[in-house]
């Protein structure tokens, strides 16, 4: 209903004031009968889950908690199911809507992120070797050991197997993208980029209506499986000066990779960091990179990201990115080998951090999916007969690394913002007026 009210006809200042009183009385009407009409912020909503999950786990009787856990891990399938059409979706929308220079864009991310992974493991051994023969003992082994094999078992699971592994969508998102990108219109019409235009929207759908409403759910349902199994505090107890420098050397490098983009992309990088608390806090419960994309496409377009380079940036870097990941599993590595005192040096380290850095393209879309791929090449470091992936060594490590895993991942994927910031800067600078 228009309500109009002058005071007087001949007053433009009292038609302003009447226009003003107007449009309050149908702000007022509008949210007077929905009184709940703001919603609450995810960022409260993810410290809520964080820390309901702690306090069931930890409180709670044990049928409540695998009651959660179990609707946890049904929603777990479900979004194992949807990230690969997600990853499909956005990364072929994304590179066929970048019509010039699509396959330059491509190499350039990829090089950025593969040199972050690289730099972050190399600086994680220097600083590790420098630090931890400080605290790091072998009569520490037995207490960890311990926690092994603990778990919340949900009552019963359900098993959606994905279409597409993820390695192979990101592969067929490269393919029909490139194609797109340079042959619609030309030698094929557009059916099929309106096809994937329209597949897009029915995903964007399904991630607002079921994905991120439920996010909560499957962080407050991990965090009650970390704090009944008890892992995580008794790890923390004995090593928590080891998770003390990971967490700080995530902080810190994210620091340096958005101090450096908003000098280059001239932003604010404490403003760029605000934005990502959102993407960083989904993380730390979700443990996937891959989970998180939907969450963080929100954080990049905070950031000013263009829709065509976030669309594509992010849900490749969550694939490839590995920063956090990599900085955990090499200090994770270099703490088991101080504790069963096995040799280690930069030498070993780096054949290491370049073959994981490439094995890992296939590991974000599960929870602890880096220390899984990371398994077959640990023997690089702890040597043959110690880097058993079936060893009690490797089993430590895996232990050591899924405390770890929340953070690392949230560092992963707030460095794909930081590279989606200068990919989009690179873009419009150089490739688009090319």
């Amino acid at each position: 209903m228009n309500l109009i009210y002058y005071e007087s006809d001949n007053s433009i200042v009292d038609k302003e004031k009447s226009n003003a009183r107007t449009r309050l009385i149908h702000i007022f009407a509008k949210n007077r009968g929905n009184p709940m009409k703001k919603k609450v912020n995810l960022v409260v909503k993810m410290i809520i889950a964080i820390i309901l999950g702690i306090v069931i786990g930890r409180f709670f009787p044990e049928v409540l908690c695998r009651t959660i856990v179990t609707a946890s891990s049904i929603f777990s399938s479900y979004l194992k199911f949807v990230i690969p059409l997600m990853i499909l979706a956005y990364v072929t929308m994304g590179i066929a809507d970048l019509t010039q220079g699509a396959g330059k864009l491509l190499l350039i991310t990829a090089l950025i992120a593969y040199s972050s992974t690289l730099i972050a493991g190399t600086l994680s051994f220097c600083v590790s070797d420098t630090l931890f023969p400080a605290f790091i003992s072998a009569s520490d082994l037995d207490k960890i050991a311990g926690t092994a094999g603990k778990s919340l078992a949900p009552f019963f699971s359900i098993s959606i197997p994905p279409i597409f592994d993820t390695f192979s969508t990101v592969v067929l998102s490269f393919i029909l993208g490139i194609c797109l990108s340079t042959m619609k219109g030309k030698t094929i019409g557009t059916s099929l980029y309106d096809g994937m235009k329209d597949f897009s929207t029915i995903i964007d759908k399904v991630l607002n209506t079921t994905i991120i409403p439920l996010l909560p759910l499957y962080i407050c349902g991990t965090f009650i499986d970390m704090t009944w199994s008890g892992k995580t505090f008794v790890i923390l107890g004995i090593l928590w000066k080891v998770f003390l420098v990971v967490i700080i050397m995530h902080l810190l490098y994210l620091l340096v990779q958005f101090c450096i983009v908003g000098t280059v992309c001239h932003k604010n990088p404490f403003m760029l960091m605000k934005n990502q608390v959102s993407g960083y806090l989904t993380a730390i419960g979700t443990q996937s990179s891959a989970a998180t994309i939907p969450v963080n496409l929100k954080c990049a377009e905070a950031d000013g990201i263009s829709a065509q380079i976030r669309n594509f940036v992010v849900p490749l870097c969550a694939n490839i990115h590995m920063c956090g990941s990599m900085i955990t599993i090499v200090a994770c590595a270099t703490a088991v080998c101080l504790m069963h005192q096995l040799p280690i040096s930069l030498a070993t380290v780096i054949p290491f951090i370049l073959t994981l850095g490439i094995a890992m393209v296939a590991s974000p879309g599960a929870p602890g999916g880096s220390i899984m791929t990371a398994l077959p090449f640990l023997y690089l470091v702890f040597g043959k007969t110690a880097g058993d992936p079936n060893g009690p060594i490797c089993a430590l490590m895996v232990a050591l690394y899924i405390t770890q895993d929340s953070f690392g991942t949230a560092c992963n994927v707030s460095g794909d913002n930081a590279i989606g910031t200068l990919v989009d800067s690179i873009y419009n600078k150089w490739i688009k007026k090319a």
